[in-house]
């Protein structure tokens, strides 16, 4: 780990997502500006089919915080040979095959999901030294190893078990090392047992390509606030999540922008929520009334 960033650093960010989670990517954006306010953004979208007037809302809005936009649209061609269905779309090798996509000038890129909140500084993250591997990434443990003992069973891995939300990528690397035909034909070859597509590749593939990231610190899984307290003793009670979580990570189907959300820091994404109508216009925000969530 280096120093902190500064104004004249730039963090190449990567997303991959459809116009329908555009509300969400601008909360996740601004809360990241917030809480990191000398990061200079570079957002990297890559899409299929996002409209334009829809980007350069988008584009508009982030220059608003700071951040810069850099859309990409994916020619269709290369996946001419892959395994696409409804179950499997295009878009679940995106993050994977992010270095074909990206500027061959960049060596590096930080894949943030749509459906997270940075509420501390993520420069450390960003600088990390990579170990001379494809990938750092945080393995999702729960309270004992059984997750992990399950799936690299299912998958026949020895390394443990890497959520693909928050995923730091040495881009030169993964030009070298990653081949769409490989990734392409493991998929052809296990769909009947993937059953979180782009994640079991990614752990099936690269998983010994993959640096460990502390899970407390860089991709807390908030439906399990119980489960990180009693792995700490009692240390990680709201107050430290708070004071030294950096990416809280609104995972599975459950998500506080919908009504009757029930898990932990609900309240707080909606309060970034709030602030993002507030920073770009109600009408971006119009997806999730505040109202019916309470």
């Amino acid at each position: 780990m280096q120093g902190a960033i500064t104004p004249a650093d730039t963090a190449d960010l990567l997303v991959t997502l459809d116009q329908n989670y555009l509300p969400q990517l601008r909360v996740m954006l601004l809360s990241l500006r917030v809480n990191n306010p000398s990061l200079n953004g570079r957002v990297h979208l890559l899409h299929r089919a996002i409209p334009d007037g829809e980007l350069a809302a988008l584009a508009d809005d982030l220059a608003r915080i700071g951040f810069s936009l850099e859309p990409v649209r994916v020619d269709p061609g290369l996946f001419e040979g892959a395994p696409v269905t409804k179950q499997y779309p295009q878009e679940m090798y995106y993050r994977l095959l992010a270095a074909r996509f990206l500027p061959e000038s960049l060596d590096r890129a930080l894949y943030l999901d749509p459906d997270l909140l940075v509420i501390n500084p993520i420069d450390a993250l960003w600088r990390a030294d990579m170990d001379g591997m494809l990938f750092a990434a945080a393995p999702h443990t729960g309270i004992t190893e059984l997750a992990n003992s399950v799936n690299r069973i299912r998958l026949g891995t020895q390394c443990k078990y890497f959520n693909s939300g928050v995923l730091l990528i040495d881009l030169a690397r993964a030009r070298e090392e990653i081949r769409p035909e490989a990734l392409f034909a493991y998929v052809e070859e296990h769909r009947a047992g993937l059953l979180l597509p782009d994640q079991d590749v990614l752990n099936a593939l690269y998983g010994d390509r993959t640096l460990p990231l502390d899970d407390f610190l860089w991709n807390y899984d908030a439906r399990n606030f119980t489960n990180y307290y009693m792995r700490s003793s009692g240390q990680a009670d709201s107050d430290w999540v708070m004071r030294n979580t950096a990416i809280l990570h609104f995972c599975g189907k459950a998500k506080p922008w919908k009504p009757f959300y029930r898990y932990r820091f609900g309240m707080l994404y909606r309060h970034y929520m709030q602030l993002a109508g507030r920073t770009f216009g109600e009408e971006r925000m119009l997806w999730m009334p505040l109202e019916k969530a309470r």
